[in-house]
């Protein structure tokens, strides 16, 4: 029999954490007993988002730490930058187990994390305590795990399409160019000039051009399989969609591989990791295909003329960008099937 456990989800008004909830309710191991949102405290879920009516519990419990652990076992924290780094401890310290899905302590590196997040890291000792939760590369260190911090959007879908080759040696880990597009949920649902409706619609644009906070976290771990250090190009753009992420990723191979077995190198490395899924020669992923999904869809273009090999991979940005593997990462931690709660069909169109 599976164990059940309570959990509670801080930052419940924002579309991570609302996304967790319609998770979380069709899970079958999982009990919400506390929604907490620290700017709506004490207000019916359903005045944010009336679609939750029937939710279990009545109002949004405001942070605190005593009554959450007394209410749940594990805390999922999908609150904005900078939260987690004062909040984080105190639940583990409380006994609670925790699932991070903010990016407060993915960086191993103190000054890295300074320089590109702007703020100062979590205490050290807590940062070493939380496993990476990229699911399908790491996901053996998450079992028995008490502290996760889930991975970023941009970092799940491009490392997703780069592991595998960049694990073999078979590209000059130098060339690789990460050309990526984000849906506007992705910026999280705050108001903003560049999230304003006119500023979005019918315009494309990149921005935070080699500034993107993402960046130091995915040479993290496409340096720690490569074992050693591996830096890229890596620019981000805003399309006008809801959801949905593509990552281009431009690499020069320097072993003599063709397409197919290209293919077969990914197909071997995500052999049983369900939510991975690698396409046919000539199709490639388009973001409604995995869209309301767990789903990691990654395609293939080797160019003879050029020498370059193309990589495009999707995801949802709200679901395996962040709350589907943050429920993933529960069900690893937890021992129970990779796939529990998770099983949705993509929606289309």
């Amino acid at each position: 029999m599976s164990q059940h456990i309570r959990a509670a989800i801080v930052g419940a008004t924002g579309y991570g954490g609302v996304e967790l909830i319609r998770m979380l309710l069709t899970h079958p191991n999982v009990q919400i007993t506390s929604v907490v949102s620290s700017s709506s405290a004490g207000t019916p879920l359903a005045e944010s988002f009336p679609h939750l009516q029937e939710i279990i519990v009545d109002r949004l419990d405001a942070v605190d730490v005593p009554l959450i652990a007394d209410k749940a076992d594990v805390v999922f924290l999908a609150t904005p930058h900078g939260v987690s780094t004062e909040i984080a401890p105190k639940m583990l310290d409380a006994g609670l187990k925790v699932i991070d899905v903010s990016g407060d302590f993915r960086l191993k590196s103190a000054e890295t994390h300074e320089r590109w997040y702007k703020r100062k890291q979590a205490d050290a000792a807590y940062v070493d305590k939380a496993v990476y939760g990229l699911a399908e590369v790491f996901g053996d260190d998450v079992p028995g795990a008490q502290f996760i911090s889930n991975p970023g959007c941009y970092p799940t879908v491009t490392s997703l399409g780069l592991v595998p080759i960049v694990k073999a040696g078979w590209i000059d880990t130098n060339s690789i160019i990460v050309d990526a597009k984000s849906g506007v949920s992705g910026a999280g649902r705050g108001l903003g000039m560049t999230t304003h409706y006119s500023e979005v619609n019918e315009n494309f644009f990149a921005y935070k051009v080699n500034k993107h906070q993402h960046t130091p976290e995915i040479e993290q771990t496409l340096s720690r399989v490569a074992g050693k250090d591996v830096v890229m190009t890596f620019t981000t753009h805003l399309v006008p969609m809801t959801r949905g992420i593509l990552s281009t990723i431009y690499v020069r191979p320097i072993v003599q591989r063709s397409e197919d077995e290209i293919r077969e190198l990914y197909r071997q490395y995500y052999e049983g990791r369900p939510f991975v899924r690698i396409r046919e020669q000539g199709k490639y992923p388009a973001t409604k295909e995995v869209w309301g999904s767990n789903y990691c869809d990654i395609g293939f273009s080797l160019d003879e003329r050029t020498g370059l090999l193309t990589i495009i991979s999707v995801i949802d940005n709200l679901v395996k960008g962040a709350a589907g593997q943050a429920v993933q990462n529960l069900n690893l931690m937890m021992g129970w099937d990779e796939t529990t709660g998770l099983k949705f069909t993509p929606a289309y169109p």
